[in-house]
C-alpha cells in the first residue's frame, strides 16, 4: 500500500509540474493505452517475467491517469474505482462472500467448503450466503457470474452485450461463444463440434469452386468461427495458438532471408524448392 501511495504521489506531481503530463486527456492517452496493453500481452505470451512486471506498471499508470483526470473534473477518483470494483467482485461471488460484506471496510469471506472429489479445474468454494447451495465447479461460477451481471442495475441488458465491439475478431468470437455457454447454449458433447467444422469447410470449398468472393468470405468466417468454437471446447486459446504460429513462421522465414543475404541471392531469385529446403532446416533447428 505504501508503494501504491508513493506512485500516486508521483503521478500527482507529474500532472502538476510536467508539461507533457499536464496536457494529457482521455482521448490523447487512449492510443497509448492500447499499445501498452498489447505490449503486456506480448510479454505474457513470451512468459518474460521482467517485462511482465514492467508492462503491468505501464498499464497501471494509464488506469490511474484516467482516474486522476476524472478526479480533477470532480467525477470520481481512484478510491471510487477500487470501491466499485470491490463491490462488484463481492456481489458476483455469493459463494465466497455473504451479501452483507458488499460495503464492509474489511470484507470477510465465508468458510471454505471443499468439493467432493473435485479436480484442479473444479475446486470447491464456500457455501452461498444463506441458501446453503454449493458452487463447486468453474463452470458454475461462470454461469452465476453471467446471471448476476444481467440482474445488476447498470449491468448488461443482453447476454452478449458485454462483449466489447472493438475486440480483435478471434478474441471476440471466443468470448461470444463462452458467454453463450454460460447460459447453457453449447454442444452437449465437445466431439460433436467436428461435424460442424467439416460442414463449414465443405461449404467454404463449394463457394471457392464457384469463385464467388462474397459468399466465400462469409463461409470463411463461418469456418473460422467453428474452428474457434472447437478450440474453446477443448480448452485451447485460439488467439494464443495463432500468435505462437505467427512467431514460428517469422523465425523460419527470417532464417530463409538470412541465408539469402549470406549467399548474396535475393529472395525473389530463389526457387520455391530452395526456400522450402531452408524452411525445413529452420524447422529442424527448433527446440
Amino acid at each position: 500500500m505504501r508503494a501504491f501511495g508513493r506512485f500516486l504521489d508521483v503521478l500527482d506531481a507529474l500532472r502538476a509540474n510536467c508539461p507533457w503530463d499536464k496536457k494529457q486527456t482521455n482521448e490523447s492517452l487512449r492510443p497509448n493505452t492500447i499499445e501498452e496493453t498489447y505490449e503486456l500481452c506480448d510479454a505474457l505470451i513470451k512468459n518474460d517475467i521482467h517485462d511482465i512486471c514492467k508492462e503491468l506498471g505501464d498499464v497501471l499508470l494509464h488506469i490511474c491517469f484516467y482516474a486522476k483526470i476524472a478526479e480533477e473534473k470532480e467525477q470520481f477518483d481512484m478510491a471510487d474505482v477500487c470501491d466499485a470494483l470491490t463491490r462488484k467482485m463481492i456481489t458476483r461471488h455469493p459463494h465466497v462472500y455473504h451479501p452483507s460484506q458488499i460495503d464492509a471496510e474489511d470484507p470477510k469471506p465465508l468458510p471454505y467448503v471443499p468439493s467432493d472429489g473435485g479436480n484442479s479445474d473444479e475446486a470447491g468454494c464456500a457455501k452461498s450466503g444463506g441458501n446453503q447451495e454449493k458452487v463447486t465447479t468453474v463452470t458454475q461460477v461462470l454461469q452465476n457470474w453471467e446471471q448476476i451481471k444481467l440482474k445488476e442495475k447498470d449491468g448488461n441488458e443482453r447476454v452478449l452485450s458485454g462483449v466489447p465491439a472493438a475486440l480483435p475478431s478471434v478474441i471476440k468470437a471466443y468470448r461470444i461463444q463462452d458467454k453463450a455457454r454460460n447460459v447453457g447454449f453449447d454442444w452437449e458433447k465437445r466431439e460433436d463440434v467436428w461435424q460442424k467444422v467439416r460442414e463449414e469447410l465443405d461449404e467454404l470449398e463449394a463457394e471457392l469452386d464457384r469463385d464467388d468472393k462474397e459468399r466465400s468470405t462469409k463461409e470463411l468466417g463461418d469456418f473460422l468461427f467453428a474452428v474457434i468454437n472447437a478450440a474453446r471446447l477443448y480448452k485451447l486459446n485460439p488467439d494464443n495458438a495463432l500468435e505462437m504460429t505467427n512467431r514460428k513462421f517469422i523465425e523460419r522465414f527470417n532464417y530463409i532471408e538470412a541465408h539469402s543475404i549470406k549467399i548474396g541471392k535475393p529472395l525473389t531469385e530463389m526457387s520455391l524448392d530452395e526456400m522450402e529446403a531452408l524452411w525445413q532446416e529452420a524447422k529442424k533447428m527448433e527446440s
